[in-house]
């Protein structure tokens, strides 16, 4: 008899979970349901837009002529070295090409033979005043910059230059070819610096044979634009 009310008691035991189960659910005790997912799209973690730095390099100012002064040693061929100077006013005809005018003076010394003869002159002290004047085609190979300090960038240009042209020397006007190269350093937007060589060639003849002189100058100058 015990044997049964134990089976009877197992038998409604099993029969009241399942109840049990949809009474906690009647009742709001049961497991809750997921929320439905959100219409907003999260946020973005990363912001596209950054800040940028405005940098201003010196440039070639928009006006195509350049005009300056230079001052440097000129060392004449048999005449010795001297101080030379002079003026150039270029036109810049693309960013590659420009065309420059030049005149130019420098001041020839004794030759060896004047100096070894005790006194005998060759020429006349106001023969031996040398003055330029020269037409040449230039070309910039190199554009390139050059950074002083932090955040200073400098534009500049390496170009090469050959020209004809006419000097008055020794009492005679001679017709002239002039080759060379320069260096040109942007210091502003319109304010150049110039580091040249040159090589002025003329055919003369003050000591008894005609010859090819080569007469080198280097000298530094300033330009500016308009």
């Amino acid at each position: 008899m015990e044997s049964r009310f134990r089976v009877l008691f197992l038998v409604v035991a099993i029969l009241g979970l399942p109840g049990c189960a949809a009474t906690k659910n009647l009742f709001g005790f049961g497991q809750e349901e997921a929320p439905p997912p959100s219409a907003e799209r999260p946020g973005q973690v990363i912001d596209p837009q950054v800040e940028r730095r405005e940098i201003k390099e010196p440039a070639i100012d928009r006006e195509d002529f350049e005009i300056g002064a230079y001052a440097g040693i000129m060392a004449i061929e048999d005449f010795g070295s001297d101080v030379s100077y002079g003026v150039r006013l270029a036109y810049h005809i693309t960013e590659g090409f420009f065309v420059e005018g030049t005149v130019g003076q420098s001041e020839g010394g004794l030759t060896s033979f004047e100096v070894l003869s005790g006194g005998a002159r060759l020429i006349s002290d106001s023969e031996r005043t040398l003055t330029y004047y020269n037409l040449n085609l230039g070309y910039n190979i190199l554009p390139g910059e050059v950074f002083i300090g932090e955040g200073r960038a400098y534009n500049t240009n390496l170009y090469l230059i050959a020209g004809l042209g006419s000097t008055r020397f020794a009492g005679d006007d001679r017709f002239t070819v002039n080759v060379g190269a320069g260096y040109r350093f942007l210091l502003t937007d319109s304010i150049a610096l110039h580091l040249d060589f040159r090589d002025h060639l003329f055919d003369i003849d003050l000591l008894g044979e005609e010859k090819t002189a080569h007469n080198l100058e280097g000298h530094l100058g300033l330009t500016v634009f308009f």
